[in-house]
C-alpha cells in the first residue's frame, strides 16, 4: 500500500510503502536515483528490512517488441549468520512477487493494446477504495489521464476534484471535459451485523452519489461519452442452483434493494444520452481487502470447511479480472445496461474452501453451521454468507472480453503467489 509518494520516476522521487512479508508488516522507503527514458531507471532502499537494495529496469527493444528486464541486487541485515533457509525463503518470496509483475504487466499490455488505442479523460469515484486503488494504475500505464473525486481539500495537481454527496455538492464547473466516468464510491457494506443505521448509511451513499453524479454529467456542457456505475451481483438475492442473466429478475432482500434504487439512480445519464453500464459486480478475489483477505489473516491454523450447507454458489472474479472488465466496458460501444461482472466459473462455498486449502497448503477445519452464523451476524449472515448467487457471462463475453482467471485454481494460484516459476534475473550480492 503506497502511504506517501513524490515525484515519479525521475531522479529524486521518492516512496513510502507498507507492505508484508507473510503475516509480517513492514514500511519500505525507497528513492529513485537514475532515469534514463525508454532505456532504464533505478530506485533504491533509503530505510527498510533490507540491509541494501537496489532495483534496475531494463528496457529493450526487440523484433517481437519489447524487453523489460529487473535485475535486483540486495542483502539483509545479519546477512552471514542468517540460516540459509531465512536466506531462501526471501529469495523465493521476491522471485514469486517478480514473476506475479511480469505476469500482471504481460496481460496489462494486451489488454491496453486492445483497448487503449485512443487515450480517454477519466473520471472516477471511489479512487481511495480497494477496487479503486487497482484500477487506477491500470488507467495510467495506458495512457489516460485520470481525475478523482475526493471528500477533502482537493489537490488540483493531482486531477482531485472536490464533492459532497450528502450535502449534494458538485459543482460541474469543476469537472473537466471527459470521455468516461467509473462510479465505485459507496460506504463499505462490511462482513458484520447491519443495524437499521448502517444500512440506512449503505442506501443513502450509493443513492445520494449516484443520482448527485447522474444529474451532473446530463446538465454538462459536453456528457461524457459512457457512465459505468457499480452495482453488484446481489441485485438478485439467493437464487439457490439456478443460473441467472441480466435479464433476470430483482430479489427480496435488502441487498436487492440496495442494488435496485442504486441501478435506478444512473437513469439522469441514460436520459442523457450517455451509454450507461450498471457493473453488477461479483465477489472480488484480492489480498488488498475483502473477503479473501479476511478469511487468510483470521486462518493461520487452516480454514472452515464450509459456511451452513456449503451449497451456496459464489460469483467471484479475480481484481485483475474485475478491472480488466471496466476498461473494456469503457471502450465497447454494444455494451449498456445492467451487465454481470464475474468469472464464467461459479463455485460453490464448500468447493471454493476446499480449492483455498490445497493451493495455500493449509487444512481444513470445522464447519460454521448457518443458525450460528445467523445468530452471530443476523441478516448480514443470511444475504451475504449464506446466500447463493450463480450468474452467468454471456453478456460479457459476447462482447469480446478475455478473462486472465477463468477458473477458481487459475485465480487463487496467482493471488497467492504458487506453483510460479520465474525467468526474472534475481542476483543476490552481499555487502561487506
Amino acid at each position: 500500500m503506497v502511504l506517501a509518494k513524490s515525484g515519479g520516476i525521475e531522479a529524486g522521487g521518492q516512496v513510502l510503502l507498507k507492505m508484508h512479508l507473510g503475516p509480517f508488516p513492514f514500511h519500505y522507503q525507497g528513492r529513485h536515483l537514475e532515469n534514463i527514458p525508454g532505456k532504464m531507471f533505478r530506485d533504491i532502499q533509503e530505510k527498510g528490512p533490507f540491509a541494501h537494495w537496489s532495483h534496475s529496469h531494463f528496457f529493450k527493444d526487440t523484433p517481437e517488441g519489447a524487453e523489460l528486464r529487473d535485475v535486483v541486487e540486495y542483502s539483509l541485515r545479519g546477512h552471514a549468520i542468517l540460516p540459509g533457509s531465512i536466506r531462501n525463503y526471501v529469495t523465493k518470496n521476491l522471485k514469486r512477487m517478480f514473476y506475479y509483475r511480469e505476469a500482471v504487466l504481460r496481460e496489462d499490455i494486451l489488454l491496453h493494446k486492445r483497448c487503449s488505442a485512443r487515450p480517454m479523460r477519466l473520471l472516477v469515484s471511489g479512487a481511495s477504495g480497494a477496487l479503486g486503488r487497482d484500477l487506477l494504475p491500470l488507467l495510467t500505464t495506458g495512457g489516460h489521464q485520470v481525475f478523482t473525486l475526493v471528500r477533502r481539500p482537493p489537490d488540483p495537481t493531482r486531477g482531485e476534484i472536490f464533492w459532497d454527496p450528502e450535502k449534494n455538492i458538485l459543482n460541474e464547473g469543476d469537472l473537466p471535459e471527459l470521455d468516461g466516468v467509473i462510479h465505485l464510491a459507496g460506504e463499505y457494506i462490511g462482513l458484520s451485523r447491519w443495524s437499521e443505521d448502517k444500512k440506512r448509511r449503505v442506501i443513502d451513499s450509493r443513492v445520494n452519489g449516484t443520482e448527485l453524479l447522474a444529474r451532473t454529467l446530463a446538465a454538462g456542457r459536453r456528457p461524457p461519452e459512457v457512465f459505468l456505475s457499480a452495482s453488484a451481483t446481489g441485485y438478485y438475492g439467493d437464487c439457490g442452483e439456478e443460473e441467472i442473466d441480466e435479464a433476470g429478475p430483482v430479489g427480496a432482500g435488502f441487498m436487492s434493494e440496495v442494488c435496485r434504487r442504486w441501478e435506478q439512480a444512473t437513469e439522469p445519464a441514460r436520459q442523457a444520452g450517455i451509454r450507461t453500464v450498471q457493473l453488477r459486480l461479483g465477489v472480488g478475489l484480492t489480498q488488498r481487502g475483502g473477503a479473501l483477505k479476511r478469511i487468510l489473516a483470521s486462518s493461520p491454523c487452516g480454514y472452515i470447511r464450509r459456511f451452513g450447507t456449503g451449497k451456496q454458489y459464489i460469483s467471484w472474479i479475480s481484481s485483475d479480472d474485475m478491472i480488466s472488465a471496466m476498461l473494456h466496458a469503457l471502450t465497447c460501444p454494444s455494451l449498456s445496461g445492467p451487465l454481470n461482472i464475474a468469472a464464467p466459473e461459479p463455485v460453490t462455498n464448500q468447493q471454493f474452501m476446499r480449492t483455498l486449502a490445497r493451493i495455500s497448503r493449509r487444512p481444513l477445519l470445522f464447519p460454521l453451521p448457518a443458525w450460528l452464523l445467523q445468530m452471530i451476524y443476523g441478516q448480514m449472515a443470511s444475504e451475504i454468507l449464506l446466500s447463493s448467487c450463480r450468474v452467468t457471462t454471456k453478456k460479457l463475453i459476447d462482447s469480446g472480453f478475455c478473462f486472465r482467471h477463468p477458473n477458481l485454481e487459475a485465480a487463487l494460484t496467482a493471488l497467492l503467489g504458487k506453483d510460479l516459476e520465474t525467468p526474472t534475473d534475481m542476483k543476490r550480492i552481499q555487502r561487506p
